[in-house]
């Protein structure tokens, strides 16, 4: 069993491993502009954002065009054609799940006041191995801080634009990476960190691209939820595979293969 001595020597040695991983880059973008965008911190993001508040408040129906893997020299990630679908997908849920809360979600873009573009810029994969390893040394560790391997660490980096009548009137460009010491889920997925990441930049996305005052929250059932081809907001068996192995466990949201 581990002793404290060692746990404490772990969480030093893994601090000073960790500041000498780099900072995701949020220098470049593809999005149609990059007028008005300023520098912003949220937690353990970094992030570029602006927002247009007379421009939001005549927003009411929103269409949402499918997500992209932005192209360019300075893009970074490796995925294979299944990888780059579950990423993607994760990204348009997480997006659909925020902003129906705040707008109506359209299916056809004539009908709708504004339209979302989104795209991945960056991607790096979760060390399978060593999030094993971490998950395993959690386990010995009291309260809800955990310790990642540097080896293990991904990061993702996203962007989103709402553009009415060709008008960007809000934008982010958004980029996370894992932390060695923290609250971040390790996964046996190579996937793990970028599609735990989809969710808070999401959240951050659709918090720029709101109206103020904020719309009252929308509701929905089964029946009526704009996002349901996406599957449960809630990822139930995801939540309980956390609890009972300290693992991140992907749930794959593939509306691409449903007709």
């Amino acid at each position: 069993m581990f002793s404290y001595c060692k746990i404490f020597a772990l969480l030093i040695s893994m601090l000073a491993l960790s500041a000498c991983v780099s900072a995701p880059d949020i220098s470049h973008t593809t999005l149609s502009s990059i007028e008005g965008l300023s520098d912003q911190k949220a937690g353990r993001a970094r992030f570029k954002a602006k927002r247009d508040l007379t421009g939001l408040n005549e927003v009411t129906r929103l269409y949402l065009h499918p997500a992209v893997l932005a192209t360019g020299e300075h893009t970074r990630y490796v995925l294979n054609d299944k990888e780059r679908q579950i990423v993607l997908s994760e990204i348009e849920a997480q997006m659909c799940f925020e902003l129906s809360e705040r707008y109506e979600i359209v299916k056809e873009q004539t009908k709708s006041d504004a339209e979302i573009k989104m795209a991945v810029t960056w991607f790096e994969p979760t060390g399978a191995a060593a999030s094993g390893v971490a998950a395993v040394a959690g386990q010995f560790i009291p309260g809800p801080v955990g310790l990642r391997l540097p080896g293990s660490l991904g990061g993702l980096g996203a962007e989103a634009e709402m553009l009415r009548d060709n008008q960007q009137i809000a934008a982010i460009i958004w980029a996370r990476r894992a932390q060695a010491v923290g609250t971040d889920t390790p996964s046996l997925s190579r996937l793990g960190d970028a599609l735990q990441f989809a969710e808070p930049f999401a959240d951050e996305a659709a918090r720029i691209m709101s109206p103020e005052p904020a719309p009252a929250k929308r509701t929905y059932t089964k029946d009526n939820d704009p996002c349901s081809k996406y599957g449960s907001r809630i990822d139930a068996g995801g939540i309980a595979a956390r609890v009972i192995t300290g693992l991140y466990a992907p749930t794959e949201r593939d509306p691409y293969d449903q007709p």
